[in-house]
């Protein structure tokens, strides 16, 4: 199962927080670092609020879109 650490950056939705995953590659051709990021809806229980760091894990599908969960706070 995949886990990743990103940003809280919306909790608009009922028990879902989007979650903004970034990660750090070479270019492929002039090898300058560059930032990829991914944002991703997750079934969170717990009490998060915007700019929070968490760790969040693969799961079964939750909804149409929802295909994670907030393991915890970091």
């Amino acid at each position: 199962m995949k886990v990743f650490e990103g940003t809280v950056v919306s909790t608009a939705l009922p028990k879902t927080a989007k979650v903004k995953v970034e990660r750090r590659m070479a270019h492929p051709v002039y090898g300058k670092s560059i930032t990829r990021s991914n944002t991703f809806m997750c079934h969170c229980e717990m009490e998060v609020n915007v700019g929070d760091k968490v760790k969040i894990r693969e799961t079964r599908p939750m909804s149409a879109r929802k295909r994670f969960i907030v393991l915890e706070k970091i």
